[in-house]
Protein backbone atom coordinates (compact mmCIF):
# COMPACT_ATOMS: atom_id res chain seq x y z
CA UNK A 1 0.00 0.00 0.00
CA UNK A 2 2.76 2.07 0.79
CA UNK A 3 3.58 2.54 -3.21
CA UNK A 4 0.16 3.10 -3.68
CA UNK A 5 -0.12 6.08 -1.04
CA UNK A 6 3.89 7.57 -2.58
CA UNK A 7 1.74 7.58 -6.67
CA UNK A 8 -1.17 9.14 -5.28
CA UNK A 9 1.11 11.73 -3.72
CA UNK A 10 2.61 12.08 -6.69
CA UNK A 11 -0.38 12.72 -8.52
CA UNK A 12 -1.48 15.37 -6.15
CA UNK A 13 1.55 17.42 -6.50
CA UNK A 14 1.22 17.55 -10.58
CA UNK A 15 -2.36 17.88 -10.13
CA UNK A 16 -1.80 21.04 -8.23
CA UNK A 17 0.95 21.97 -10.52
CA UNK A 18 -0.78 22.13 -13.38
CA UNK A 19 -3.97 23.47 -11.63
CA UNK A 20 -1.12 26.52 -10.88
CA UNK A 21 0.29 26.43 -14.11
CA UNK A 22 -3.14 26.55 -16.16
CA UNK A 23 -4.23 29.64 -13.54
CA UNK A 24 -1.36 31.19 -14.47
CA UNK A 25 -1.89 31.22 -18.14
CA UNK A 26 -5.44 31.82 -18.03
CA UNK A 27 -4.05 35.54 -16.08
CA UNK A 28 -1.02 35.98 -18.54
CA UNK A 29 -2.73 34.32 -22.16
CA UNK A 30 -2.79 37.00 -24.76
CA UNK A 31 -3.12 37.38 -28.41
CA UNK A 32 -6.61 36.60 -31.21
CA UNK A 33 -7.83 33.72 -29.12
CA UNK A 34 -7.53 35.44 -25.23
CA UNK A 35 -11.37 35.45 -24.78
CA UNK A 36 -11.76 31.40 -25.63
CA UNK A 37 -8.20 30.44 -24.06
CA UNK A 38 -8.81 32.97 -20.75
CA UNK A 39 -11.99 31.23 -20.62
CA UNK A 40 -11.15 27.71 -21.56
CA UNK A 41 -8.18 27.87 -18.99
CA UNK A 42 -10.47 29.49 -16.07
CA UNK A 43 -12.95 26.47 -16.30
CA UNK A 44 -10.25 23.84 -16.69
CA UNK A 45 -8.20 25.22 -13.28
CA UNK A 46 -11.31 25.24 -11.55
CA UNK A 47 -11.75 21.27 -11.72
CA UNK A 48 -8.09 20.79 -11.34
CA UNK A 49 -9.10 22.79 -7.76
CA UNK A 50 -11.63 20.65 -7.33
CA UNK A 51 -9.47 17.76 -8.39
CA UNK A 52 -6.59 18.37 -5.59
CA UNK A 53 -9.46 18.15 -3.34
CA UNK A 54 -10.63 14.74 -4.11
CA UNK A 55 -7.49 13.22 -4.24
CA UNK A 56 -6.08 14.68 -0.68
CA UNK A 57 -9.26 13.34 0.54
CA UNK A 58 -8.89 9.92 -0.90
CA UNK A 59 -4.98 10.15 0.68
CA UNK A 60 -6.74 11.18 4.16
CA UNK A 61 -9.13 8.21 3.98
CA UNK A 62 -6.42 5.59 3.49
CA UNK A 63 -5.30 6.87 6.54
CA UNK A 64 -2.16 8.75 5.83
CA UNK A 65 -1.69 12.36 5.30
CA UNK A 66 -1.44 14.70 2.25
CA UNK A 67 1.33 16.36 1.46
CA UNK A 68 -0.40 20.25 1.99
CA UNK A 69 3.16 22.33 1.38
CA UNK A 70 4.61 24.22 -1.38
CA UNK A 71 7.84 22.33 -0.22
CA UNK A 72 6.23 19.21 -0.15
CA UNK A 73 4.74 19.52 -3.50
CA UNK A 74 7.25 21.05 -5.37
CA UNK A 75 9.33 18.01 -4.22
CA UNK A 76 6.90 15.48 -5.71
CA UNK A 77 5.79 17.02 -8.64
CA UNK A 78 6.83 16.39 -11.89
CA UNK A 79 5.39 19.00 -14.09
CA UNK A 80 7.34 21.81 -15.29
CA UNK A 81 6.39 25.42 -13.66
CA UNK A 82 4.78 27.87 -16.59
CA UNK A 83 6.40 30.37 -18.33
CA UNK A 84 4.37 33.05 -18.42
CA UNK A 85 6.02 34.94 -21.13
CA UNK A 86 5.61 32.35 -23.97
CA UNK A 87 2.37 32.71 -26.43
CA UNK A 88 -0.27 31.62 -26.17
CA UNK A 89 0.00 28.48 -28.40
CA UNK A 90 2.95 27.40 -26.61
CA UNK A 91 0.93 27.71 -23.57
CA UNK A 92 -1.88 25.65 -25.05
CA UNK A 93 0.38 22.68 -26.08
CA UNK A 94 2.25 22.57 -22.42
CA UNK A 95 -1.31 22.17 -20.74
CA UNK A 96 -2.26 19.73 -23.38
CA UNK A 97 1.03 17.65 -22.68
CA UNK A 98 1.26 18.02 -18.88
CA UNK A 99 -2.45 16.39 -18.94
CA UNK A 100 -0.90 13.52 -21.01
CA UNK A 101 1.72 13.36 -18.51
CA UNK A 102 -0.70 13.16 -15.74
CA UNK A 103 -3.16 10.52 -17.82
CA UNK A 104 0.22 8.36 -17.81
CA UNK A 105 0.84 8.92 -14.11
CA UNK A 106 -3.02 8.05 -13.32
CA UNK A 107 -2.70 4.67 -15.32
CA UNK A 108 0.20 3.51 -13.64
CA UNK A 109 -1.65 4.37 -10.50
CA UNK A 110 -4.70 2.38 -11.37
CA UNK A 111 -2.85 -0.84 -11.93
CA UNK A 112 -1.23 -0.27 -8.48
CA UNK A 113 -4.70 0.36 -7.10
CA UNK A 114 -5.90 -2.94 -9.02
CA UNK A 115 -3.24 -5.23 -7.25
CA UNK A 116 -5.10 -4.15 -3.64
CA UNK A 117 -8.70 -4.41 -4.87
CA UNK A 118 -8.95 -0.93 -3.95
CA UNK A 119 -12.23 -0.06 -5.64
CA UNK A 120 -12.80 3.66 -4.06
CA UNK A 121 -9.28 4.66 -5.83
CA UNK A 122 -9.58 2.95 -8.72
CA UNK A 123 -12.92 4.79 -8.95
CA UNK A 124 -11.58 8.42 -8.80
CA UNK A 125 -8.62 7.71 -10.71
CA UNK A 126 -10.33 6.47 -13.81
CA UNK A 127 -12.95 9.74 -13.22
CA UNK A 128 -9.54 11.59 -13.42
CA UNK A 129 -8.04 10.23 -16.40
CA UNK A 130 -11.52 10.69 -18.54
CA UNK A 131 -10.68 14.40 -17.40
CA UNK A 132 -7.52 14.83 -18.23
CA UNK A 133 -8.15 13.00 -21.47
CA UNK A 134 -10.84 15.42 -22.45
CA UNK A 135 -8.79 18.57 -21.13
CA UNK A 136 -5.89 17.77 -23.71
CA UNK A 137 -8.67 16.92 -26.55
CA UNK A 138 -10.12 20.39 -25.80
CA UNK A 139 -6.71 22.05 -25.84
CA UNK A 140 -4.98 20.13 -28.74
CA UNK A 141 -8.21 21.14 -30.84
CA UNK A 142 -7.41 24.88 -29.66
CA UNK A 143 -4.33 25.30 -30.81
CA UNK A 144 -3.83 27.72 -33.53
Amino acid sequence: MGAMIKKLEVVLADTYALYLKTQNYHWHVKGMQFKSLHELFEMQYKALAEAVDEIAERILIMGHKAPATFTALNQLKTIKDGDSNIDANHMVSELAQDHGILVKDLNTAVKLAQEHDDEGTIALLSERIAAHEKARWMLNASIG
